[in-house]
């Protein structure tokens, strides 16, 4: 038997990245998977996969951003398999600004994708989660959720905020068996990083300075937090509720 089998999980940001990662190896596991983004054909492209090797995907285009369209993606989950199990986190986007020249704009920009859309979506997801008398969600945070970083300012807020939304509904929901976690990542080779250093002058440069901070002499791949996350879906953390996750090759070591 798999980790996840009878699980039922609704990941966010699945059609690319982390989630992507999170939805191939949730499958893999044993659970009922849903995948909800704003693009469908990243999301088809990862339910394809899934359902190739013989396991169950839904896709579920919204913008996570929105209370309507957090309801509408539990929802439709729901009706599809029976319920929910799991709820991870994982939709979010970069910004690579200081404080000073963040314009007002892009700070909300960023905080709706990468912390509104965690609470919206976490919200709506309670009800589901009571009715199966307890689950678990998983937020995919970072490192710079619990430590700051140059030219990063509304990003390191946005994450410092999913950090405490993550204890604070831990707490909040403990008694009905509901487990809040979050996993925080260092620099991890998806798509959305790699067009990041792509546009630095020397991009060969910039993907040795950061790997050369990594004591384990990496960057992280989509895959390192997956495995996690489904740790952290599982039984196994039965015990596990309000913890932040460094998972950055030792970087938070120094």
């Amino acid at each position: 038997m798999t980790r996840l089998t009878g699980k039922i999980a609704l990941i966010t940001g699945g059609g690319t990245g982390i989630g992507r990662a999170c939805a191939l190896l949730f499958a893999r596991e044993g659970a009922r998977v849903a995948i909800a983004g704003r693009r469908r054909e990243p999301l088809e492209e990862t339910a394809g996969e899934i359902r190739a090797a013989g396991g169950e995907a839904l896709v579920v285009q919204c913008d996570v951003s929105k209370a309507a369209d957090a309801v509408r993606a539990v929802a439709e989950t729901a009706a599809r398999f029976g319920g929910l199990n799991v709820l991870v986190n994982s939709a979010g986007i970069l910004s690579t600004t200081s404080a000073e020249a963040t314009s007002e704009e892009e700070w909300d920009r960023v905080m709706d994708a990468n912390l509104k859309g965690p609470f919206l979506m976490s919200r709506a997801a309670l009800g589901e989660l009571r009715k199966a008398r307890g689950g678990a969600i998983v937020n995919i945070g970072s490192i710079l959720g619990l430590v700051g970083y140059r030219d990063r300012a509304a990003y390191c807020a946005s994450k410092g905020g999913v950090t405490m939304l993550t204890k604070a509904m831990a707490l909040d929901h403990a008694r009905e068996g509901i487990r809040v976690n979050c996993i925080c990542p260092a620099i991890v080779e998806t798509d959305m990083v790699k067009a990041v250093i792509d546009k630095a002058p020397d991009p060969a440069a910039v993907r040795r300075a950061r790997t050369a901070t990594i004591p384990l002499g990496r960057m992280g791949r989509p895959e390192d937090p997956a495995q996690m996350a489904v740790y952290l879906a599982s039984e196994e953390a039965s015990w596990v509720t309000g913890a932040a996750f460094p998972l950055d090759g030792g970087l938070s070591a120094y």
